[in-house]
């Protein structure tokens, strides 16, 4: 291991917390900021080159595949590395934050790979990051234990062969951590510090429980910044010492520039990658945050009506199978989101129909897992996966060779055949009126209306309440969508919330806030390219 470096880093404007010591020792710390002295360069070029390539789709109001990469992808002759044992079956994964009975739930949930979400599914208060560190460290040297106050119920953990394989996701290139400086006070990029801390914590842990650090890689918008992971993987092993090829990286295609570049993604992290995941809603808030300006075949319709079956969508999913199988790595499908009631048995199985016939498809299609986020959904998906693999660890043997996708079917948007509606902008300002009010509070994962919903859930929503305002799309109704109307669809969730939770729990509450921050990011002229940028800014702790 290098020696630590001799200036370390400073924990600026945050209280302390039990057992912090702990995660933020002194060698940590120093691992911590060789990460940011020799990567932050980096993410600040890339960051960068995201503006550029932006600034490119607005003048061109088109995307394509790389002339620059097109002999990686004519070469058949590369494969990632071979998927570790932990690792070869992943048939259904469940994710969530890494609150303490979060990870013992999700440990225990019989999905095979657990999704330790420090990204959207947790509001980055210091306490989160801080204390989501030990409940995996924790995990790992079985001390975790939880007790829910209200009920008295407690929880531990099953014997180690029935835990869940933890898959942890680190926070997006743009996130900085701004409690954690260097000497010039400049902060540390959220990904380095939560990607350092689990690493410098568990790497060995991991591989003397016959498993290792694995990864999900969120918001990555090209090659390169793979690239630049793989760069963060290989120096990180070497300051510890293990063996190169240890880590393995699983990366959410959730942008649509990314979609354009899979392959040459799965080639840059080759070493250590293990497959490719396909999600929906920060995909769809990628094409709208990239073709907003494209004019009104580019306008998406209502967000529950964009669904896996819809053309383009079809197009996103297929080429990421058949890119996956074709160089060995897993295709992970996308999230069952619902969220069973206790009290309507109806609701339930009319959700659960819909989960398995999603999950059908998947398997079908020849993804090799897909992702849940309750533990009652795992057994529904774990059904249609067992029906199609078997005893199959995968099924990346399906070359799926008979998918053909051209790079205008990835933005065929106006192949969908719906429309916005007024319902569509309702539950737009209604969801992201009531999930910023939670993050802002630090949670990042909120049930809302039978849904699990996360950060990406508020992105989509603002994005589309901004989409149609600017390209003045007409609803069923007949309404123009402008910006009087949203305000005026907002005073009213405003007062129905109001009158749903009581006075005394929305004076408690951060309502007034959130409302006024999902209409400034909704209504501003200038776009912002992340909604929790300004909500950072905003949150507590």
């Amino acid at each position: 291991m290098s020696a630590p470096a001799p200036s370390p880093l400073a924990i600026v404007d945050a209280e302390p917390l039990p057992r912090q010591e702990e995660v933020l020792s002194e060698t940590a710390l120093a691992f911590v900021a060789a990460l940011h002295r020799r990567f932050t360069p980096r993410r600040d070029e890339l960051l960068a080159r995201r503006a550029e390539r932006r600034a490119e789709i607005a003048r061109t109001s088109t995307l394509d595949f790389l002339l620059e990469t097109a002999a990686i992808r004519a070469d058949d002759s590369w494969q990632v590395a071979p998927a570790p044992p932990a690792l070869e079956d992943r048939r259904v994964e469940i994710t969530g934050p890494t609150d303490r009975k979060m990870t013992i739930n999700a440990l225990n949930s019989g999905a095979k790979v657990w999704l330790a979400d420090f990204e959207d599914a947790s509001a980055p208060t210091w306490e989160n990051v801080v204390t989501g560190q030990l409940s995996l460290i924790d995990a790992y040297t079985r001390s975790i234990d939880f007790t829910d106050e209200r009920t008295g119920k407690t929880y531990a953990l099953r014997p180690d062969e029935e835990l869940a394989t933890v898959v942890m996701r680190p926070r997006g290139w743009h996130l900085d951590e701004r409690h954690l400086t260097d000497a010039d006070g400049t902060p540390v990029p959220g990904a380095l510090v939560d990607f350092g801390l689990y690493f410098f914590h568990n790497a060995k842990r991991l591989l003397e429980l016959g498993k290792g650090p694995y990864f999900y890689l969120p918001k990555t918008e090209s090659h390169l910044e793979a690239r630049l992971w793989n760069d963060v993987f290989v120096f990180a092993q070497d300051y510890l010492g293990i063996p190169q090829g240890t880590v393995r990286a699983t990366v959410l295609i959730e942008t649509i520039t990314a979609a354009y570049e899979m392959e040459e993604i799965l080639y840059e992290l080759r070493d250590h990658a293990s497959g490719l995941n396909a999600g929906r809603w920060d995909y769809l808030f990628s094409i709208v945050k990239n073709f907003r300006d494209g004019g009104p075949r580019f306008v998406l319709p209502d967000r529950n009506a964009v669904t896996m079956t819809a053309p383009f969508m079809r197009a996103y999913t297929e080429l990421l199978v058949r890119s996956c199988h074709k160089r060995g790595a897993h295709a992970i499908g996308g999230m069952a989101a619902f969220i069973p009631s206790r009290r309507d048995q109806e609701v339930n199985k009319v959700a659960f129909e819909k989960v398995k016939a999603d999950k059908d498809r998947e398997a079908n299609d020849g993804f090799d897992g897909s992702w849940v986020a309750h533990p009652d959904l795992v057994p529904i998906a774990m059904e249609s996966f067992d029906r199609v693999l078997g005893d199959r660890p995968n099924q990346k043997d399906r070359l799926r060779e008979d998918v053909d996708v051209k790079a205008e079917d990835l933005i065929a948007i106006d192949s969908l055949d719906a429309r916005p509606t007024y319902a569509g902008l309702v539950n737009a300002v209604q969801v992201g009126i009531r999930y910023i009010e939670a993050w802002l509070r630090g949670l990042g994962a909120v049930a809302i209306f039978n849904l699990m919903e996360d950060a990406a859930t508020a992105e989509i929503s603002r994005s589309q309440i901004w989409q149609w305002i600017n390209a003045g799309v007409v609803l069923d109704n007949g309404e123009r969508v402008t910006a009087e109307l949203a305000r005026k669809v907002a005073a009213e969730e405003l007062a129905d919330i109001r009158a749903e939770v009581g006075e005394e729990a929305f004076a408690a509450g951060n309502w007034q806030q959130a409302h006024d921050l999902l209409l400034k990011v909704a209504l501003d002229e200038d776009y912002a390219d992340f909604l929790t940028l300004p909500a950072y800014e905003q949150l507590k702790g």
